[in-house]
């Protein structure tokens, strides 16, 4: 085995590494959004017809509430038109484009 030397030894330094890092840390203030409150949306659908006047929002649970109490299910309805005749004091209504019925006005 051959003999090194300390001449023969070369030094690495390696970069001095400092043990406290600074971070600095800054705080932004915090951005408060307010949202205006949107307003609501009321829909009416109102029917008039010589001298009477039906709520449409009703005339449609009707027709519903009649679907149900014939024995059919809810999650039956995919598709539920209704169809007023003011004339005939009628509201008819088809389901799925398949099932009809009609209720009083």
């Amino acid at each position: 085995m051959a003999r090194v030397t300390a001449a023969q030894k070369k030094t690495v330094t390696e970069p001095k590494v400092e043990a406290s890092l600074e971070k600095k840390v800054v705080e932004q203030p915090v951005k408060k959004t307010t949202r205006a409150a949107a307003p609501k949306k009321v829909e009416l659908a109102y029917v008039q017809f010589a001298g009477k006047e039906w709520d449409m929002a009703e005339v449609v649970k009707k027709a519903k509430e009649d679907y149900l109490a014939q024995g059919n299910k809810a999650t039956s309805m995919k598709k539920f038109c209704v169809y007023v005749k003011p004339e005939e004091g009628l509201a008819y209504y088809v389901v799925n484009d398949t099932e009809t019925g009609s209720v009083e006005l």
